[in-house]
């Protein structure tokens, strides 16, 4: 619970950081991020192999049934909020990738570009927030699923701290699986 606490706290410093000052950091952000896989990478090579080879068809299955559950919930939100059926669709269809997610739909509508970025953006956070809280209660790797393709890179360290080398690996190969196919599915959509 105490990290569940320091992540709103770096959370909160960072959104009040970025209202008084608005520093410009350029790419480092990717830089940041190939350096934080890179050291998911070296933790993943010094674990037990044993672990990671526990590790079966399950994680190829795993995503597929993540867009799928994304899928239908996109179809349930539209119905419930009265929206078309190809935005709702298409918001849930980025599985966690706003960066993607909010220009690409944000080509058709404004509108719905935000709310794809937005919704996608919320499902990374509650992943920080819900996946340290949840990965006692429920089993680990389906857990993973919550943070769709996220669990590649920034949710990756939340999800092996909480988890094991197994989980990690699950979630990696999770994330990069969702990363390879949304790419194709959101442009499909957005068609309909």
């Amino acid at each position: 619970m105490r990290f569940l606490y320091l992540v709103l706290v770096a959370l909160t410093a960072g959104l009040i950081t970025g209202k008084i000052i608005s520093p410009d950091f350029g790419n480092l952000y990717e830089l940041m991020l190939y350096t934080l896989i890179f050291f998911i990478g070296v933790d993943l090579g010094m674990s037990n192999i044993n672990e990671v080879k526990k590790v079966s068809k399950f994680v190829l299955l795993l995503p597929f049934s993540t867009m799928l559950g994304s899928l239908i919930g996109g179809l349930i939100a539209s119905l419930i909020l009265g929206i078309s059926l190809r935005w709702g669709l298409a918001v849930a269809a980025g599985c966690g990738w706003y960066s993607l997610t909010g220009p690409l739909i944000a080509q058709y509508s404004a509108v719905y570009g935000a709310l794809g970025f937005l919704a996608n953006l919320t499902r990374e956070i509650i992943t920080v927030i819900l996946y340290p809280i949840a990965a006692g209660k429920i089993p680990k790797e389906p857990l993973v699923s919550i943070g769709g393709a996220t669990t590649m890179d920034t949710t990756l360290p939340i999800i092996r701290k909480f988890g094991d080398s197994g989980t990690a690996v699950v979630a990696f190969v999770h994330g990069f699986i969702l990363t390879a196919v949304i790419p194709f599915i959101l442009p499909l959509i957005l068609q309909l």
